[in-house]
C-alpha cells in the first residue's frame, strides 16, 4: 500500500461517522492527500395522493441536499479538515460513491463499517457494495453497531 493522494470520505451521518471521518483526515494528513466528503441523499419519489394533491413538499429533496451539505461543512470543521471538499449527489449509495471514485480519480475509498453477525452482513451492504465495486482502494473503518 503506498501514499495516496487523492481520498474520498463516504458520509452517512450516523453517530460513528466523526470518528471514521477523523480518521481519513488524519491519512490525508500523512499523506499530504486531498480530502473529499460526499453524501449520498436518496432520492425522493414523490406520487400524487388525490386529485393532483403531493403527499410531501415539492422542494423536500432540495431541503435535504442543502442540509446535508450544511452537515458536511460541519463535519469538516469537526474532523479538522475545514478545506475538504464537499460533495452531495442525489441517488444510490454504492452507485454514486463508486462513480465518484472514479470521477474524482480517488485511491482511496473509506467507509465506516458497523460490525453485524454473517459474511454477508460483516460490511453492511453499502460498504460490502463499494468495496467490490471500487477502482481503488477502500477503507472500511470499523464502528460499533
Amino acid at each position: 500500500m503506498g501514499t495516496y493522494r487523492n481520498i474520498l470520505l463516504a458520509v452517512d451521518f450516523s453517530r460513528d461517522s466523526e470518528s471514521v471521518g477523523q480518521r481519513a483526515a488524519a491519512l490525508a494528513r500523512e499523506s499530504a492527500a486531498a480530502l473529499t466528503l460526499i453524501h449520498v441523499v436518496a432520492p425522493v419519489y414523490q406520487e400524487p395522493l388525490y386529485d393532483g394533491v403531493l403527499t410531501l413538499p415539492l422542494d423536500l429533496e432540495a431541503q435535504l441536499v442543502e442540509a446535508a451539505d450544511r452537515s458536511l461543512r460541519d463535519l469538516s470543521q469537526r474532523i479538522g479538515a475545514p478545506e475538504a471538499e464537499r460533495v452531495v449527489e442525489v441517488g444510490t449509495a454504492k452507485s454514486v460513491i463508486v462513480e465518484a471514485a472514479r470521477d474524482r480519480g480517488a485511491d482511496l475509498v473509506v467507509v465506516g463499517s458497523h460490525g453485524a453477525h454473517g459474511l454477508g452482513l460483516l460490511l453492511g451492504s453499502t460498504a460490502n457494495a463499494i468495496l467490490h465495486a471500487a477502482p481503488c482502494d477502500v477503507l472500511a473503518v470499523r464502528v460499533p453497531g
